[in-house]
């Protein structure tokens, strides 16, 4: 049985790519599929950001997610299709899904996947901490 989540189990809001060439764009359902092939319990993101800039969701933020090893039960992610080339839209969805989790999630770090220490990925493959501070989106807890 998975875990369900409350808000002050949130630590992290994680930003994920897909890892998948930037001309192609895929939905939840495609990244559901390929889950399920994992032998997971279907997609490991709470939401996912296509290549328009589209937000669709995956797994419901109660539920503990599949997308960053060791702390799936105090984060909730995102994930941005592609790898290198993001668009503008994307970037606009991405701005306003952080804003809405910074408000719900007062006490949590906004990270890329590549910012925990275990993983030798490199996704989102940008730095998410300097794009925050450009859109003037608080990385760290907010003070209450």
């Amino acid at each position: 049985m998975s875990q369900i989540l409350t808000p002050e189990d949130i630590n992290y809001l994680v930003v994920h790519c897909s890892a998948s060439e930037d001309n192609v764009d895929m939905t939840s359902s495609d990244i559901h599929e390929m889950h399920l092939g994992f032998g997971w319990h279907g997609i490991g993101y709470h939401r996912v950001i296509r290549r328009s800039g589209q937000l669709e969701m995956g797994r419901p933020e109660y539920w503990a997610g599949a997308h960053v090893f060791g702390f799936n039960d105090q984060s909730v992610g995102v994930c941005m299709i592609g790898c290198h080339e993001f668009t503008d839209e994307q970037f606009n969805t991405l701005e306003a899904t952080l804003r809405e989790w910074r408000e719900r999630y007062p006490k949590a770090t906004i990270c890329g996947h590549c910012d925990f220490s275990y993983t030798e990925k490199t996704c989102p493959n940008f730095n998410v901490a300097d794009w925050c501070l450009s859109k003037g989106i608080s990385v760290g807890p907010l003070q209450t």
